[in-house]
């Protein structure tokens, strides 16, 4: 990995040491690693140059969820909460507030590198968010309008801000209209790992918080729709 080729990832965490773990870890992987000691820390350390943000949820100040808030205002990179947390709950409000993955301490560096590089794959690769990433059509449903080159989404000529995971189910559906797609068949598509009952619930925070963002009246979707006992689809 040359010098231009070098992802820049954040780790917020109040604990030195597992910061130092952290960042010797990624940094013998060849990623550059900026390091925040608190969420408050961390939301002003993120701009452009960050590739990928790793949140703990329990520190001074801001928490993790807080902090995750604040940076989707300003930045679309991938969000990955390590934490000691691991309450069902506590995964459920790290994906409603923006993020796209979730790992619980004590963790496995080869399975924290991996979520890594999936993540930032997803993120660049499929996104065509490389420099050398050919244009490709808009795609437009109803109200909705998909550039699939610049990534930007619209509704009723309103950009709306997505994190990698929303953009991907979204496109995902947007270009296989009207079929139906379960939770096992999204998860797999887009997070790209084996599916157990347990991400039906990941699944559903998503796409929830498309609609937050996508529908006029959530509580009644025109455009992503639930079909019972079987999964969602765009009309």
């Amino acid at each position: 990995m040359n010098v231009k080729e070098t992802k820049t990832i954040l780790i917020a965490d109040d604990n030195d040491e597992i910061r130092e773990i952290v960042r010797v870890l990624l940094e013998s992987e060849h990623y550059r690693v900026v390091e925040a000691v608190d969420g408050d820390d961390a939301v002003r350390k993120v701009d452009e140059q960050i590739d990928l943000i790793i949140l703990d949820i329990m520190m001074p100040g801001k928490s993790g969820f807080k902090a995750c808030i604040e940076i989707r205002e300003k930045s679309s990179a991938p969000i990955l909460f390590l934490t000691a947390k691991t309450q069902d709950s506590d995964k459920y409000m790290a994906f409603s507030v923006g993020s796209d993955d979730y790992m619980s301490k004590p963790f496995s560096y080869t399975e924290l590198v991996y979520r890594v590089k999936a993540l930032l794959r997803r993120y660049y690769v499929y996104r065509g968010k490389e420099k050398n990433a050919p244009a490709s059509p808009l795609l437009q449903i109803r109200n909705l309008t998909i550039d699939t080159g610049s990534h930007e989404v619209r509704v009723d000529g309103r950009e709306v801000v997505l994190t990698d995971i929303e953009y991907q189910i979204l496109l995902l559906m947007a270009q296989n209209q009207r079929k139906i797609f379960s939770a096992q068949n999204l998860y797999e598509s887009v997070w790209e790992e084996p599916y157990f009952y347990s991400c039906n619930n990941t699944v559903m925070v998503h796409i929830r918080n498309l609609r937050k963002k996508t529908e006029s009246d959530p509580q009644e979707p025109k455009l992503i729709k639930t079909v019972w006992g079987k999964g969602y689809r765009i009309e």
